[in-house]
């Protein structure tokens, strides 16, 4: 125990853009060419070093340079002389010192618990009680506006093992969406098949097109109309036959809760960039499990790094049960920043038992894509 009384002597921060194999697009937002992250290293003065990331995206959550910035400037002060043991203080500290920033809250919590399951000689999921899944059924995305080439990543993921989908709606015509449902069904029916909107439908076509999807009988449809628009979301929910997801409507255990109390859902994306760490995630998925909600483990645009708090968040709460979507460091990204491949085996994703988040980046690769 006494070697988590180490200070923090170095905080480093990087803003790098990490390419991608192709454009996906969402009904909030396409990317293209490639998405930035930012990455956060602790350093304490025995040595040791945390990781984390925030994995920003500026239509959802945030800028990049907003989390930049929170990490370099506003949270810095609070890190640096302070001991590994001091977690839960830091992390209670600037939940506060700055107004929104999850991403950058998150990255700061991965990197302290990185550390700290470094120097105990624990994984992360250790540090909240027992390993409820080992491997984690693994979703991958299909939201590529050329639907020819999403038939090629269909025929690959497939062949890999995965039996997971999430098809990506609301960002072109409703015939297209349909389509795309339609051959789904009929050339793959060995995946089990999600929709997510991500906010792509106006109030008025909210509760047609997504009952109109519904006859697909895919496992859950996600997010269908805007974040704040809990009313429309409600009706679509009294009327759905299949179960409804909140994703952008709900960031933390505060939404839930107020989610859960309109009946706007009946499960939720639980993802540690929006919550602000694994803790708040944590929180989230039980108030809603409370509530009867199911819950699945989503992520933002990230790379290995950025999934891993995810892996662990989902290894140690039996309550998030769908599988999790931390597709992008093996099937999205030319080239992942991790030292090693991102554990995904037929299908699944498999929980690190070495110390910490189980797996480091590269830092050649880092300075290669460093913005700043």
């Amino acid at each position: 125990m006494s070697e988590l009384l180490q200070k923090i002597t170095d905080v480093k921060v990087w803003h790098i853009r990490v390419p991608v194999v192709s454009t996906r697009s969402h009904g909030i937002g396409d990317i293209e060419g490639g998405f930035e992250v930012v990455l956060l290293r602790l350093t304490t003065e025995g040595g040791q070093e945390g990781w984390g990331e925030a994995a920003c995206w500026s239509v959802f959550t945030g800028s990049p340079e907003a989390s930049y910035y929170a990490l370099s400037r506003y949270l810095r002060p609070l890190i640096l002389g302070r001991m590994v043991s001091e977690r839960e203080r830091i992390i209670g500290t600037a939940l506060y010192a700055i107004a929104h920033a999850t991403e950058a809250k998150a990255a700061l919590e991965s990197a302290l618990l990185d550390l700290e399951g470094k120097i105990l000689n624990q994984p992360v999921w250790a540090l909240f009680g027992q390993k409820s899944q080992a491997r984690i059924p693994l979703s991958v995305s299909i939201a590529n506006p050329d639907f020819e080439e999403d038939k090629q990543l269909l025929q690959k993921i497939s062949a890999d093992g995965v039996r997971l989908i999430k098809l990506k709606t609301g960002f072109k015509s409703h015939q297209f969406d349909m389509m795309r449902c339609e051959y789904i069904r009929k050339h793959h029916p060995e995946l089990s098949l999600r929709v997510d909107f991500n906010q792509g439908l106006e109030a008025e076509e909210g509760v047609s097109r997504t009952l109109d999807l519904a006859s697909f009988e895919p496992d859950f449809i996600e997010q269908p109309v805007r974040a704040h628009d809990y009313e429309t979301m409600a009706e679509i929910n009294r009327q759905c036959p299949v179960l409804l997801l909140a994703d952008e409507s709900v960031f933390g255990p505060e939404d839930v809760k107020k989610a859960i109390s309109q009946d706007i859902a009946g499960g939720v994306s639980i993802k540690v960039m929006k919550s602000g760490g694994i803790n708040r995630a944590r929180q989230t998925a039980q108030i809603a499990a409370q509530a009867g909600w199911s819950c699945y483990g989503g992520d933002m645009h990230e790379t290995g790094l950025g999934h891993l708090p995810g892996v662990h968040l989902i290894a140690s709460c039996p309550e998030i049960t769908l599988g999790c979507e931390f597709y992008h460091a093996r099937y999205y990204v030319k080239e992942d920043i991790l030292s090693t491949n991102f554990p995904i085996d037929e299908g699944h994703v498999v929980v690190p038992d070495s110390p910490g988040l189980g797996f480091s980046p590269d830092i050649e690769k880092i300075e290669a894509l460093s913005l700043k």
